[in-house]
C-alpha cells in the first residue's frame, strides 16, 4: 500500500518537473499579469476614444460617421452640423500635444513611426527600458488626437500602453534585460490581441513585428498567455462579438487566384505609396518646420492640415472602420475607395508625420482593405461568374497591404481570420501575403524595424558564431619560429625538448616534409620520467593526427578543431605550401578575439 502511494504521490511531481522545464511557469505567470494590466489600460483606453469621439464629433461638430457592428459603444442623432469646429479641436490638440510632449517625452521626435515602432526601438535599443511617462503621455494624447478626427490607429498606442505595463512590471520584480524585452513584446501582444479581438493574431504580430525576415521565439509563450488574458478581460467588457458585421466570405473556386495574385500586387504598389508619402511628408516637410520654428508649431499645424483634410472629406476622419465595413458589404464605389487610399495616406502622413500621437496599423489596414476593394469590384465587373464576393477581397486587401509594409508575414494574416472567425479566405491570403511580401522586401514601415537577431543589440551576446566567422586565423595567430619534432625522435630527446620548451603542443614532421601529427605533452606526462622508454619510443608512435590550421580559414572554423581535437595550440601552415609551418595559434587567442569584436560591438550600439 506505502508504495502504491508513494508512486500516486510520485507522478504529480514528475509532472510539475516538466511543466516547470518545458513550459516555463514563470512566464506563464508573468504573461498573464502583464496581460491582465494591458487589458484594464485596452478597456479604459478604448472607452476614452468612444466616449470623447461621440462626445467632439457626434454631439458637438455635428457628424455622423458609420461605426461598425462590433464597435457601437454610444448611439444617438448627432448635434447640429459645425464642421468648423474641427479646427478649434485639433488645433488645440495640436498645441496640447506639442506642448506636452516637448515638455515631459523630448526624445518623442526620434521614437520612430508611431507607438509600435517606439515600442521596437526599446526592445531593440534600449534593453527594453521604457520610461512610464512615455505610454502615459503618448496614449493620453492619442485619445484626444483620435477623438477629435485625427486620421489615426488606437493599436500603436494600445501596443505602447502594454510594453510600458511589461517593461515596468520587469523593473519592478529587478528582471534581467532579456527578461525584460520578453515582458515588453508580451504587452504590446496584449495591447494588440484586445484592440482587434483577435489574441492569436495579436501575439504573433507582437513577436514577429520587431525583425523583418525573423521572430522573437522566445517571448511567444508569454505573449500568446497575455493576450488571451487582456482579450478575456475586454471581451468581458465589450463581448466577443467581432468588430465587423459581415458575412462569412468563403474560397470556392480556384479561377479567383489570378486575380487575388494581381490583388498581391497591388498591394505591394499601394504599400510603396503609402511608405514613401509618410516619410516625405515626414522627413521633408515636418521636420524642417520643426527644426526651423520649434516643435509644438509644427505639431499644430499638423493638426489644422488634418482639420482642413477632415472639413472636405469627412470620410478620412478617425481610424475609418466604419467605411471598411461598408466597403465589405459592396456599399462604396470604385471611385470613391480609390480616393479613399490616396486621401487616408496623406491624412495619416500629416497626422503622425507632424508628431501628433496615433498609430500607423489601423490606417494601413484601411488602405489595404480599400485596395482590396477596387480589386475586388473591378474583377466583379469583369468576371462576374468568377468573382461573386467582391468583399472578401477587401480582408484579403488588409492583411496582404499590412504584411508587406510591416514585413510580418503570419500576424496579419491570422487576425483577418479572428475578425472574420473562419478560414474560408486563408488560401487567397497567403497568395497575396506572399506576393505583397517578395516585392515590398525593401519598403518597411517601421524606422527601428531590423533584419534579423544578428542585426539587433538584443542579441549581440548570442552572435559568436557571426563574429568568428568574420574573423580570420592571419589576423591573430602568432608568426615565427615553431619547435617541430621529426617523427623519428627517440623518446629521450622527446623528453629534453619539452624539459626546456613553453610549449604544450609540437607539430610532428615526417619523412617528405609534411606536418604527420601533433605530439601533445598532456599525452606523455605519465610516462615523462620512464627511462626504460628512451630507445623503445619514437615521437611518429606517440603522435595524434595532425590538425593544421590556414591563414584564410575563420576562427570558428579554427574552435571546431581545438574542441575535437582537445589541444591547446595549433599550427599555422602556408595555404599553398602545407610543409611550412609559419607560426601557432593558442586556444585563448580565439576566446581573446571573440571578447575583444564582441566588446568593440557593443560600444557601437
Amino acid at each position: 500500500m506505502r508504495a502504491l502511494f508513494r508512486s500516486l504521490f510520485k507522478i504529480p511531481t514528475e509532472l510539475a518537473h516538466s511543466y516547470h522545464s518545458v513550459l516555463s511557469f514563470k512566464w506563464l505567470a508573468l504573461g498573464a499579469v502583464v496581460g491582465a494590466m494591458t487589458g484594464l489600460g485596452a478597456i479604459l483606453f478604448y472607452v476614452g476614444i468612444e466616449a470623447l469621439s461621440h462626445l467632439l464629433l457626434g454631439q458637438l461638430a455635428g457628424f455622423s460617421l458609420p461605426v461598425p457592428a462590433g464597435e457601437e459603444l454610444f448611439s444617438g442623432p448627432p448635434g447640429p452640423a459645425r464642421p468648423w469646429l474641427l479646427f478649434i479641436f485639433l488645433g488645440g490638440i495640436g498645441v496640447l500635444t506639442g506642448f506636452l510632449l516637448r515638455r515631459f517625452v523630448p526624445q518623442t521626435r526620434y521614437g520612430g513611426t508611431d507607438g509600435t515602432d517606439t515600442m521596437i526601438k526599446a526592445f531593440h535599443h534600449q534593453e527594453g527600458h521604457i520610461t512610464p511617462s512615455v505610454p502615459v503621455m503618448k496614449v493620453g494624447t492619442s485619445i484626444l488626437t483620435i477623438a477629435a478626427g485625427g486620421s489615426a490607429g488606437r493599436e500603436g498606442p494600445i501596443s505602447l500602453l502594454g510594453a510600458g505595463c511589461g517593461s515596468w512590471l520587469a523593473g519592478k520584480l529587478r528582471l534581467s534585460a532579456k527578461e525584460r524585452r520578453i515582458l515588453l513584446l508580451a504587452g504590446a501582444a496584449g495591447g494588440l490581441g484586445a484592440i482587434f479581438r483577435a489574441p492569436l493574431g495579436g501575439a504573433l504580430t507582437a513577436v514577429e513585428v520587431i525583425y523583418r525576415e525573423d521572430f522573437e521565439a522566445e517571448a511567444l509563450l508569454p505573449s500568446i498567455i497575455s493576450s488571451v488574458v487582456s482579450y478575456s478581460l475586454f471581451t468581458l467588457v465589450f463581448g466577443s462579438e467581432p468588430i465587423f458585421g459581415i458575412p462569412k466570405f468563403e474560397f470556392s473556386d480556384i479561377r479567383e487566384l489570378p486575380v487575388y495574385a494581381i490583388l498581391g500586387l497591388v498591394c505591394a504598389a499601394t504599400g510603396w505609396f503609402y511608405v514613401r508619402t509618410f516619410r516625405f511628408i515626414k522627413f521633408k516637410v515636418f521636420w524642417p518646420l520643426t527644426d526651423r520654428f520649434g516643435f509644438v508649431p509644427a505639431v499644430t499645424l499638423g493638426g489644422l492640415g488634418m482639420a482642413s483634410i477632415g472639413y472636405q472629406f469627412p470620410e478620412l476622419l478617425g481610424g475609418g472602420q466604419g467605411w471598411l465595413e461598408m466597403a465589405m458589404l459592396g456599399k462604396l464605389s470604385v471611385t470613391m475607395m480609390a480616393g479613399m487610399i490616396v486621401g487616408k495616406t496623406l491624412a495619416t502622413s500629416v497626422v503622425l508625420g507632424s508628431g501628433l500621437s496615433g498609430g500607423m496599423f489601423a490606417p494601413a489596414l484601411f488602405v489595404g482593405g480599400m485596395s482590396g476593394g477596387v480589386v475586388g469590384t473591378l474583377a466583379q465587373r469583369l468576371f462576374p461568374s468568377v468573382v461573386v464576393e467582391p468583399g472578401g477581397y477587401v480582408l484579403v486587401g488588409m492583411a496582404a497591404f499590412f504584411s508587406g509594409v510591416a514585413n510580418a508575414p503570419i500576424g496579419p494574416l491570422v487576425m483577418v481570420c479572428e475578425l472574420t472567425q473562419g478560414y474560408g479566405l486563408l488560401a487567397p491570403l497567403m497568395l497575396a501575403t506572399a506576393i505583397a511580401l517578395v516585392l515590398g522586401r525593401n519598403v518597411s514601415l517601421y524606422e527601428n524595424q531590423v533584419d534579423n537577431k544578428f542585426e539587433s543589440p538584443a542579441h549581440v551576446g548570442d552572435a559568436t558564431i557571426n563574429i568568428l566567422e568574420r574573423e580570420k586565423v592571419e589576423a591573430h595567430y602568432k608568426p615565427g619560429r615553431v619547435t617541430i619534432v621529426e617523427e623519428g625522435t627517440h623518446f629521450g630527446a622527446l623528453t629534453d625538448i619539452i624539459v626546456n620548451s613553453n610549449e604544450l603542443c609540437f607539430p610532428v614532421r615526417g619523412a617528405d616534409d609534411r606536418i604527420t601529427g601533433m605530439l601533445a605533452v598532456q599525452d606523455l606526462r605519465k610516462v615523462l620520467y620512464e627511462d626504460t622508454l628512451c630507445e623503445l619510443l619514437v615521437a611518429g608512435d606517440v603522435a595524434r593526427k595532425a590538425v593544421l590550421l590556414r591563414p584564410d580559414e575563420d576562427l570558428y572554423t579554427a574552435l571546431l578543431k581545438f574542441v575535437e581535437s582537445d589541444l591547446a595550440l595549433l599550427p599555422v601552415v602556408d595555404s599553398e605550401d602545407p610543409t611550412k609551418v609559419l607560426g601557432i595559434l593558442a586556444r585563448e587567442d580565439v576566446f581573446t578575439a571573440y571578447a575583444k569584436t564582441l566588446k568593440s560591438m557593443k560600444e557601437q550600439v
